[in-house]
């Protein structure tokens, strides 16, 4: 039986081109400054964001929580979109490590109104509140399938950002998608913000860490806070070649994945039209809702599984990520196995 994963794109293995990286990588201690690998992939990734410098970590939430420590947002508030990641799934250490106070803001699938966002900010004249400290966005948007900011609302809300002398940050775990979905090199959606960070680890396809950047100054706190939170790593070389691998061509490997979660959703909604809102598919995640069929969609990705689809489930909904182990048989195999699943199934009205 074939088995496709679409639990995730961080399920992606190394390509041979990065597995030769890796076992010819120079290497040296990163903790020191010393690994020119390491080096290497940091010099890369300041210059695609337009950054001064940046920083090679472990994983995205160590990433996040450098960037709010750096911020100083220890007793103040950070802006959040309700349903961040960042808010929702980084085990509250955005308040129990960093000691911010996340003040969540309602969007519309991941997109602050920067009159919204104006309206939260709170200022140090009064003494019983705590302070706004940054305003942090994500790009894409997890929890509502991928979306993307559009780059005049991200100007709009720098704009207000500004005018209050507070820092955005961006989560951009999968930055390159929404680069690919806008059409522009990731450059013209980093100069709307001050910090931001990638993985390598999701549709880039390297099978380790992310990567934090922002100016000097900002970037000398984060590599302290980075420290404190055990991100000195020694011969990181071996996770870093894979990486820039990864970063030579990143848009047209983003672009097929894209395509084949147009290409799910449309399967899917051709089922039943219910399950996916297809023009809300922008990147390569497809929310599936099995609201008319079952109250819970874990019975539903069990039977998926059985038949070699894994998915990834929560409460009625279903998510398909795509990536580059995928192509358009495990989607036809998908849409497949689905329908015949959900058959059975009866309709809500």
């Amino acid at each position: 039986m074939n088995i496709y994963d679409f639990r995730s794109d961080t399920v992606t293995l190394p390509t041979a081109e990065m597995m030769a990286a890796i076992a010819s990588a120079p290497l040296g201690d990163s903790g020191r400054g010393d690994d020119p690998t390491v080096n290497e992939l940091e010099r890369l990734s300041a210059e695609i964001t337009g950054k001064e410098e940046a920083l090679f970590l472990p994983s995205g939430a160590m990433a996040n929580l450098s960037a709010v420590m750096a911020h100083g947002c220890r007793g103040a508030e950070v802006i959040v979109e309700e349903t961040a990641h960042i808010y929702n799934s980084e085990g509250g250490g955005l308040s129990v490590v960093a000691g911010a106070i996340p003040r969540p803001i309602k969007g519309h699938f991941g997109v602050m109104e920067p009159a919204e966002v104006k309206a939260a900010i709170k200022s140090n004249a009064d003494l019983a509140l705590a302070p706004t400290a940054l305003i942090c966005l994500e790009n894409t948007h997890n929890n509502s399938g991928g979306t993307v900011i559009p780059l005049d609302n991200m100007a709009a809300i720098r704009e207000v950002a500004q005018r209050a002398g507070l820092p955005v940050h961006l989560d951009g775990a999968r930055l390159f998608n929404a680069a690919t979905h806008l059409n522009v090199k990731v450059v013209e959606i980093c100069r709307h913000v001050d910090s931001v960070w990638f993985a390598v680890c999701k549709g880039l396809g390297a099978p380790v860490g992310a990567v934090l950047a922002g100016d000097k100054a900002f970037m000398l706190k984060a590599r302290r806070a980075a420290k404190m939170l055990g991100g000195g790593m020694r011969q990181a070389g071996v996770i870093a070649a894979p990486a820039i691998v990864a970063l030579k061509d990143p848009y047209s490997v983003h672009r097929r994945d894209h395509e084949l979660a147009r290409l799910l959703a449309r399967g899917l909604a051709d089922i039943d039209g219910s399950l996916v809102d297809v023009s809300r598919v922008q990147t390569n995640i497809v929310n599936c809702f099995v609201d008319r069929f079952a109250g819970d969609a874990a019975g539903i990705n069990r039977a998926l599984g059985e038949r070699g689809i894994l998915a990834n489930p929560k409460r009625s909904k279903i998510r398909f990520v795509t990536h580059y182990h995928l192509d358009e048989a495990a989607v036809a195999a998908a849409v497949r196995h689905f329908a015949e699943i959900i058959k059975p199934y009866r309709k809500v009205a």
